[in-house]
């Protein structure tokens, strides 16, 4: 079973395959403005909630298209319960149905602005200009007015995402971006507005339903991913590993930690604690000698065995925070459970060269978590993609999980399968909150192996994207105890809840960097 669901709240698409998905809908006999109509119903009571509305009005920007259609439903709505109206389009032409809804709101008597708006004008803004599927860089006037509107502070909300920016990159097209409050998705979320690059144009996203039957909801492929919320964590298809009720610690998983340096003790310390909340029966650590003679006081549990020890036993190595540079150990090619290399375990990987080959000569599965400037030097040629397909290319060419780290961290399977984190908190991005990571995912590997998984089942496949998302999770529960709560170190002790999480709320537009 795939998790989790690939239904309308986790789907995330490209541009591409929602006007396909619209075009297989209107072949089928829905009107175009029946949608039309319906999106724009949905969007008005989105906007109505917005506080100010009342005292300083609505205006809309109304474009060519179809997207502009949408933003004139939700002016003739607001203007019948009474909200002061206007209209601003910079366009001579429209399509068919944006020219009769614009009619219309003339009847009306909807004001239509005949000159560019004031940029500190009071009055919420409402991006109804283009939408989805933008290529282009926006026209001088727009340019120039929507960057004169973010100096003036003004609000900005969009319409299926902000004018000037791709929504399947989550690059601006130009040097004009509507910077906008919040987003308001129709249908389905879209791609590129969940990429980090995206998060300074689209403020928070919201989602506005539509009354779409299941049938046409696409097939996880290329161009459509799962978005992963907190709430996920609670799911009954959430693949925690489950251990048989007689295990012993053997049977609980055994996991071995080589991390930490003279200069990055701390960094061994926050990866086993951190492995230790995950519930790992068998827990040991190769570590500098003066972390080794205190360790005994903070986690008594942790074995300590010589660096040379074999790992046959083992059902996962974590391999990499803090250890500073240094030779890759050979042994870790020929082990058979799982390798999870991280931070300087990857650097000595990229050194050594031929990459790709190492890991495809892996004899078990290999979980990689790189940041942004890791992930280039083991796949410099991807490194100019969207972060999305860089993890996906980089995951079916190497055979392996990879786990790009960023404020919407992308985990990617061999198999093609894309999941991606969506909530995080910006307050938990520190030193160390990667080691965090990297020790609780291996916990959580190991004993997902002790408990009989196999790498080819899915719910082991799950198993880094739910470890993200835990760790994702624990940094949001931190923060809301208080400024400076989130440190790795708290948030490494409270992972122990992760199956227990309560931050259920989505979305919020918050971040987390590792």
């Amino acid at each position: 079973m795939t998790w989790p669901a690939p239904d309308f709240e986790h789907l995330l698409l490209s541009s591409r395959v929602m006007q396909q998905l619209e075009g297989a809908l209107f072949a089928q006999g829905l009107p175009v403005a029946a949608l039309m109509e319906q999106a724009g119903l949905g969007l008005a009571q989105a906007v109505l909630q917005h506080p100010d509305l009342q005292r300083h009005g609505l205006l809309v920007l109304v474009g060519p298209g179809h997207n502009g259609g949408d933003g004139l439903v939700v002016a003739r709505e607001l203007h019948l319960r009474g909200i002061a109206v206007r209209i601003w389009s910079p366009f001579n032409a429209h399509k068919p149905l944006t020219a009769e809804h614009l009619r219309y709101a003339q009847w009306l008597g909807i004001p239509q602005l005949e000159t560019a708006p004031d940029p500190s004008d009071p009055a919420l803004w409402l991006d109804a200009l283009f939408g989805l599927g933008q290529q282009r860089p926006l026209g001088p006037e727009l340019s120039q007015l929507l960057q004169a509107r973010q100096r003036s502070g003004g609000l900005i909300w969009s319409i299926d995402g902000p004018s000037g920016l791709n929504s399947d990159t989550g690059q601006p097209t130009g040097n004009g971006t509507a910077c906008c409050q919040r987003s308001l998705i129709v249908g389905l979320w879209k791609r590129g507005f969940w990429q980090d690059s995206a998060m300074a144009w689209v403020g928070q996203q919201q989602r506005i339903p539509l009354s779409l039957p299941s049938s046409v909801l696409p097939s996880l492929g290329e161009e459509a991913s799962l978005g992963l919320w907190s709430s996920d964590l609670l799911s009954s298809s959430a693949p925690w590993p489950q251990p048989p009720l007689a295990a012993t610690k053997h049977g609980r998983g055994r996991l071995r930690v080589f991390a930490g340096c003279s200069d990055y003790l701390g960094a061994a310390r926050l990866c086993l604690e951190a492995a230790s909340s995950s519930g790992i029966g068998w827990l040991e650590g190769v570590v500098p000698q003066p972390l080794a003679q205190q360790l005994w006081q903070v986690l008594p549990h942790v074995l300590l065995p010589k660096p040379e020890a074999p790992l046959e036993r083992l059902d996962a190595v974590a391999y990499g925070p803090g250890l500073g540079s240094g030779a890759l150990n050979t042994e870790l090619q020929h082990f058979a459970g799982l390798l999870l290399l991280d931070a300087d375990g990857l650097n000595r990987l990229a050194a050594q060269g031929n990459v790709q080959l190492w890991l495809q000569q892996r004899r078990g599965p290999t979980w990689l978590t790189p940041h942004a400037a890791e992930f280039q030097r083991l796949f410099p040629k991807l490194v100019n993609l969207p972060p999305h397909q860089a993890a996906s290319q980089a995951a079916q060419q190497s055979q392996c999980w990879v786990l790009r780290k960023g404020a919407r961290t992308v985990i990617a399977s061999p198999d093609g399968m894309v999941r991606q984190v969506l909530q995080s908190e910006a307050r938990a991005a520190r030193a160390g909150l990667g080691d965090v990571l990297s020790g609780y995912a291996a916990g959580l590997g190991a004993m997902g192996l002790a408990s009989g998984l196999h790498p080819t089942d899915d719910r082991f496949d799950g198993l880094l994207a739910l470890a993200a998302l835990a760790h994702a999770t624990a940094g949001l529960q931190q923060s809301q105890v208080g400024e400076g709560a989130a440190s790795p170190l708290a948030i490494a002790q409270q992972l122990q809840n992760a199956k227990n999480a309560d931050i259920c709320e989505h979305p919020e537009n918050n971040l987390m960097h590792n």
